[in-house]
């Protein structure tokens, strides 16, 4: 049975109103689990915030059990065992949990998630509380391989407790017929009972946590183009180039991570674009239309084409008034552009059109 202390979790029973330990009379003989009874019971009636989830079923159950079979006590022994478990308590300094699992709990914040990985590897526990918590806080680089080789009613109870942008980018990653499955596989899941979403959860967190901890979070081709994302475009060129010498695959694979400027059009919904221009600093952005040319210049004409009227001729105005701006201030001005559709792309705000081979 658990302790008075642990029962009472974080709830103290001391200050004004306090009820005094000052047996007037014959004490009843309680059992300490039947003392822990009467304390849970004594708190919960004086609305006392409570929480008893992280006990075990057997303990819980021994619990309601001696509930029911004390029926009711005397002023003399409630005011017996309360005085126990005051003098319990105050002879507490601190406490500490009893499991890997919980210390982990306490030091999330300070420690970083593979140290934590780690750590319970070699202590050989278990994964404890929700596992979707973990599992929807990875990137979908680290799921995809997981909807790639389970079966399809795991990859639709998976796609079901992700957030609905993480979702949307594992689905979009898959190829069409397998993706078409698991879409199915989810209008099957509305019946599947809660012990075995947990279940699969604890399942698919137990294999994340058997992969080896990588010393990137992110892989080489998602590096490469975040690199050339923000260099300057001839540099970016001659790179491109001679990787495509090297290897043509990862070339395609780092073109396609690649988002520029004169992408926008490809890859932007048009109805975000007002969304993009509220966010980018006006200078910059009168800049990266002043400079634009080639490629660039189709960018221009496409986000024009997809704000007011009003808005765009001023725009025009303010550019042409700009004149003529060095290509490194340009340069500088559309990764700005860049930057910022990155980061509402990251926080679910706009989604990027996929672009084909």
């Amino acid at each position: 049975m658990e302790s008075l202390v642990s029962l009472a979790l974080s709830t103290q029973i001391n200050g004004p109103g306090t009820i005094a330990a000052s047996p007037t009379g014959p004490v009843r003989k309680l059992t300490k689990r039947q003392k822990a009874a009467v304390v849970v019971r004594l708190l919960m009636a004086e609305g006392a915030d409570l929480s008893l989830s992280g006990m075990s079923e057997a303990t819980l159950a021994e619990l309601t059990r001696q509930m029911t079979t004390l029926r009711y006590i005397d002023r003399p022994t409630l005011d017996h065992v309360v005085g126990e478990f005051l003098a319990e308590i105050e002879g507490i300094g601190l406490s500490f949990p009893g499991k890997v699992e919980d210390a982990l709990t306490i030091l999330e914040d300070a420690i970083t998630s593979e140290t934590a990985t780690k750590l319970r590897k070699q202590a050989g526990v278990s994964m404890q509380g929700d596992p979707w918590d973990r599992i929807g806080s990875m990137g979908a680089e680290i799921l995809l391989p997981l909807m790639e080789e389970e079966s399809v009613e795991v990859c639709a109870v998976l796609l079901s407790k992700l957030k609905v942008s993480k979702a949307a980018e594992l689905l979009g990653a898959l190829p069409g017929p397998r993706a078409r499955r698991i879409a199915f596989a989810i209008s099957l899941t509305g019946n599947i009972a809660p012990d075995v979403v947990r279940r699969i959860g604890f399942s698919l967190a137990s294999q994340l946590d058997a992969q080896p901890i990588r010393a990137f979070a992110e892989g080489p081709v998602e590096r490469v183009g975040a690199i050339l994302n923000f260099s300057p475009a001839i540099t970016r060129d001659d790179v491109l180039e001679g990787l495509h010498l090297e290897d043509e695959g990862f070339a395609s694979e780092v073109r396609r991570a690649i988002f520029t400027f004169s992408n926008i059009p490809d890859r932007i919904d048009p109805r975000d674009i007002p969304k993009i221009i509220r966010e980018v600093e006006p200078a910059k952005f009168i800049s990266a239309l002043a400079s634009a040319s080639g490629e660039a210049a189709k960018a221009t004409e496409f986000i024009l084409s997809n704000m007011s009227q009003r808005m765009a001729t001023q725009m025009k105005e303010e550019a042409e008034a700009l004149g003529k701006v060095k290509e490194r201030d340009g340069e500088d001005a559309m990764n700005a552009v860049v930057a910022v559709i990155r980061e509402l792309e990251a926080a679910g705000e706009i989604f990027l059109v996929a672009e084909e081979d």
